[in-house]
């Protein structure tokens, strides 16, 4: 149920479907592409890798618009680990045949093993609009959303197909992870148990910890997490919710040593990143920092806490006008935010930009006023 069970689960769809020449193509190609593409084949059924794609790739030089054989030489990368290679070679197979979903699924997919789960979702999202029976697409999806902290919509793409999906214990995890980081602690208990009904495992001890950290119980979330850690070393965000429990105990030396472990098992983590940022940047060793935080701001380019961070980085290292492009942008989202217009007042004083930094001074006062009468009126009558 982790997500590289999830892989497994769907191994049948996962880079490895080999497409046959069709006959009426074979009777259209030079005898020369026909007997590479069968040996290369024939090749890679066999296991030989290598050899495949030096086949397809003499095919290929006599007709570079064979979706088959490009689709098989994506194939072959992948069995290699060259995620970067295959990629090229599927989308190099829909520019030729765009309506072919087993080929964007193989891409998908060879995003997803890659951890690059961003572009990895918008390739599923085509493939279950085309076919609505995709369970193991749905699932995969589910786990993208999941690693982008896209929590609602995991909820949304399961809850509704529990007729279809929910005899798959990971629809359970999945599931209820979701449903436990977006607060509803009663229906996530649910499949919590079907979890654990199936027998200890890492994975529910991992919800179990998700649903005291929600809880604010973290000396309880560190038992659990640490379990999970114990049970399965490589089960990812396991090791980064570790990190969080143990920085929230002020256990920081552990906490980072959490952090740099969930990045062995998974180098594009959130919170990993993002904390291992913070880290570094708190120590002022400001090239570790904007590493880690740049990544971050990548794998979720929305996520305000990450943009304020690389901002303030940015403005420490005395990058100006970087850090107020990206501070401007957060008070366009977030106008009430007042430490984010005190860092943009400073970085324009900086600038010399004189009214723009009056300007961020006055909102500053505003919304200083407005927060201290907010909260007056709070105490009640005769404070």
């Amino acid at each position: 149920m982790s997500r590289f069970l999830l892989l497994i689960s769907c191994l049948f769809l996962s880079g490895l479907v080999l497409i046959g020449m069709p006959w009426h193509a074979r009777a259209q190609q030079p005898p020369d592409f026909e007997k590479l593409f069968a040996r290369a084949l024939e090749l890679q059924q066999a296991g030989d890798v290598l050899g495949a794609i030096e086949s397809y790739k003499a095919a290929l030089a006599i007709n570079p618009e064979r979706g088959d054989a490009l689709s098989n030489l994506g194939a072959a990368y992948v069995r290699l680990g060259q995620y970067d290679e295959a990629i090229e070679q599927y989308e190099a197979a829909l520019k030729v045949e765009p309506l072919n979903h087993t080929v964007r699924l193989n891409l998908a997919l060879a995003y997803y093993k890659s951890a690059r789960p961003q572009p990895a979702i918008g390739q599923l999202r085509q493939v279950v609009a085309s076919d609505p029976q995709a369970r193991n697409a749905y699932l995969v999806l589910a786990d993208c959303y999941l690693q982008t902290g896209q929590d609602e919509a995991v909820v949304a793409l399961l809850k509704p197909r529990e007729q279809l999906l929910g005899s798959d214990l990971a629809y359970a995890y999945l599931l209820g992870t979701a449903l436990l980081r977006t607060g509803d602690a009663v229906e996530g208990q649910k499949h919590v148990d079907r979890v654990f009904g199936a027998g200890e495992s890492a994975e529910a001890h991992l919800l179990m910890g998700i649903a005291h950290l929600g809880q604010h119980d973290y000396r309880a979330a560190k038992t659990e997490l640490q379990r999970a850690v114990q049970l399965n070393p490589r089960l990812p965000t396991a090791h980064s919710l570790y990190g969080r429990t143990l920085r929230l105990l002020g256990e920081q030396d552990a906490a980072e040593r959490a952090f740099r472990k969930e990045l062995e098992v998974n180098v594009n983590d959130f919170e990993a990143n993002l904390q291992l940022g913070n880290l570094r940047k708190d120590t002022q060793r400001f090239e570790e920092a904007s590493a880690y935080i740049e990544r971050a701001t990548t794998i979720r380019p929305t996520d305000l806490t990450a943009r304020k961070l690389l901002a303030t980085l940015r403005l420490q290292t005395g990058k100006l006008d970087e850090a107020v492009r990206l501070l401007e942008s957060i008070v366009a989202e977030a106008p009430d935010v007042v430490e984010v217009h005190v860092q943009l007042a400073t970085a324009y004083n900086r600038l010399k930009r004189t009214d723009d930094a009056r300007r961020e001074r006055a909102i500053i006062d505003r919304l200083n006023a407005e927060a201290q009468a907010k909260q007056r009126g709070d105490k009640g009558p005769g404070e």
